[in-house]
């Protein structure tokens, strides 16, 4: 078993705003490059599974399979039970784990997925070093992480620019890479994976709602998730400055013309049998 890493501290914490965000992905998502490769058979490791949203999709995706959840904070995987049996699920299960040192034998798993978990660890060559052991001969390792440099939105803000700039600060003092996107391949050819394909796909906020619920929870998390202590703490913001990149994230939903893209990089390779 190899020895495991120092893991990066989590910069997005497990606030109710961000959980806002996380309980609303699916696999149709945030995982679609990765569903036409899925057999109702399947065993799939599905790691920093969060509140178990995706996991959940995934486990009604191979109803003759397995799902197994995995995440490095046992207290949201309370959150990820709750969810699959609120769908009726039984195929599925979660467990505390570390990606840099999964606890199972080589070749157990079908496909190993991981969605915005390689932007927050400390070593991710070594994550897909262990997403690839522990990854069927034939199987799939799938990744998709989004790149917050490539983030765009109009209209123009000096206080979204000064909320990117700290972003990118906080999340790299935590030992995290925000920038995760556009390395995902580099970091798989460093792992030594091959059969690689690389694709990027978008999530858009635009419309009334859309804007509301994407800047509100922001502005939120902006102010009283474990991010806004990080940033205060580390140095990198004061109370009165985070309250300003809040205020601009409201500023900016309110905009009738307000438009937000988020740009991520996927990873899916096969395992040579």
């Amino acid at each position: 078993m190899p020895k495991p890493q120092e893991t990066a501290v989590y910069t997005h914490g497990h606030h109710e705003s961000v959980l806002r965000s996380h309980t609303w992905r699916t696999a149709a998502n945030s995982a679609a490059y990765l569903l036409d490769s899925l057999k109702p058979h399947m065993k799939i490791l599905d790691i920093g599974c969060g509140p178990g949203s995706i996991t959940a999709d995934l486990a009604a995706l191979v109803p003759d399979g397995h799902v197994t959840g995995v995440d490095h904070a046992p207290e949201i995987l309370d959150r990820a039970r709750a969810t699959a049996a609120e769908r009726g699920l039984t195929n599925v299960e979660f467990a505390v784990a570390d990606v840099h040192a999964l606890d199972y034998p080589d070749d157990t798993f079908c496909v190993v997925h991981a969605h915005q978990v390689l932007q927050h660890v400390g070593d991710p060559v070594q994550a897909l070093r262990e997403m690839h052991r522990v990854t069927k001969p034939n199987g799939f390792i799938a990744v998709r992480d989004s790149d917050y440099a490539a983030m765009a939105w109009y209209p123009a803000s000096q206080g979204m620019d000064d909320w990117l700039d700290l972003y990118h600060r906080v999340a790299r003092a935590n030992g995290g890479e925000p920038d995760a996107g556009r390395r995902l391949k580099s970091w798989a050819l460093q792992a030594g994976l091959t059969e690689i394909t690389t694709t990027s796909t978008t999530w858009t906020f635009s419309t009334p709602d859309e804007r509301a619920w994407w800047s509100g929870l922001w502005a939120e998390r902006t102010l009283a998730s474990s991010y806004a202590r990080q940033a205060t703490e580390g140095g990198h913001a004061t109370p009165d400055q985070l309250q300003a990149v809040s205020d601009a994230w409201r500023d900016w939903g309110a905009q009738e013309d307000a438009w937000f893209t988020v740009l991520h990089g996927e990873l899916l390779c096969r395992k040579r049998a």
